[in-house]
């Protein structure tokens, strides 16, 4: 299958016509047609609906639609890989991360890093763990910041000094919102909100103990301010990492007895990377051992807990 065709098949498909398509990519309204019945007889499928003013992907379209942009990124970024190799570090870095408190940690230090390299720059996703994941194993992602549990087998890591906290966010107008921290007798009944993450559920799990089975769980999503949106909307409960985050109409109540969770920084064995990733890694790992020398030192345990990597300049 070649890449010219597919990034080809990406024009169709983005203009949902081959005029506009052909013009995009350069050539001729005929040539482009043929390429695609060409496609379409190579792969034994039918990829578009084709109709008087509009081209439509069907089942099949779609499923090579998600491959070709994959196929597609993955050659651009080799193909950027080694053009770049020279004396000055330059390159991309594809980084996934959750919406954590230590998300805050890891872009310090990918600040601090860039102001070494300024030609480094970074791709940045935005999804949870098991979205991070699929993404590192499909060679979209270098490296991913993961909330525990999570498996890890496959993976380098480094944990981060810092651990979250779960909280609860709780409709303002209800009776719950009057308490300064909840326990799981007190979520029992309430209608609540979880992630979909299903190892993560089983720790929210332990943490109810006896009452798990008594739990009114209306919905579970991977974006937490929609399931805040809908918490709210349902009187309810989001169960919710701690953050500088306010959601209005909602109050963020410490649980107790306190659950935290860690997070890694992820990358996959027995790979070889980018210099500049590489060289990121590196850099990562020397400010995580500094941090944990701080906090380890009687002397600066009380002034840890707000320090960042520019606190740490001299790690270099």
């Amino acid at each position: 299958m070649d890449l010219r065709v597919l990034k080809y098949f990406l024009a169709v498909a983005r203009e949902e016509n081959i005029t506009r398509a052909a013009e995009s990519v350069h050539i001729t309204q005929p040539s482009l047609s043929r390429q695609m019945q060409q496609l379409e007889e190579e792969l034994h499928t039918t990829l578009f609906h084709r109709g008087k003013h509009r081209i439509a992907l069907t089942e099949d379209g779609l499923l090579l639609h998600r491959r070709a942009q994959e196929l597609v990124t993955l050659a651009e970024k080799t193909e950027a890989e080694f053009l770049n190799k020279k004396k000055t570090l330059i390159g991309r870095i594809a980084i996934g991360s959750g919406e954590f408190k230590n998300s805050r940690f890891l872009f310090d230090v990918v600040a601090a890093f860039r102001r070494e390299h300024p030609q480094v720059y970074l791709d940045i996703y935005s999804g949870n763990s098991d979205n991070i994941k699929e993404q590192i194993e499909n060679g979209l992602l270098d490296l991913g910041l993961l909330l525990e549990p999570v498996e890890v087998s496959r993976y380098e890591f480094l944990r981060l000094p810092e651990q979250e906290e779960w909280t609860a966010l709780v409709d303002e107008r209800t009776e719950l919102a009057k308490k300064e921290r909840l326990t799981p007798k007190d979520l029992a009944d309430m209608p609540l909100f979880l992630t979909t993450r299903t190892m993560v559920q089983k720790e929210l799990m332990s943490w109810f103990g006896s009452y798990a089975d008594k739990l009114n769980i209306i919905a579970t999503g991977n974006l937490n301010y929609n399931l805040v949106i809908m918490a709210r909307s349902e009187n309810g409960v989001c169960m919710n990492l701690k953050r500088d985050c306010h959601y209005e109409g909602m109050r963020e109540i410490p649980l107790y007895p306190p659950l935290k969770s860690g997070n890694l920084l992820v990358w996959k064995k027995a790979q070889v990377y980018p210099a500049a990733v590489t060289e990121f890694i590196k850099f990562f790992r020397q400010y995580v051992q500094k941090v944990q020398e701080l906090q380890n030192s009687a002397n600066v345990k009380e002034s840890i807990g707000n320090a960042t990597p520019r606190d740490f300049a001299d790690v270099r």
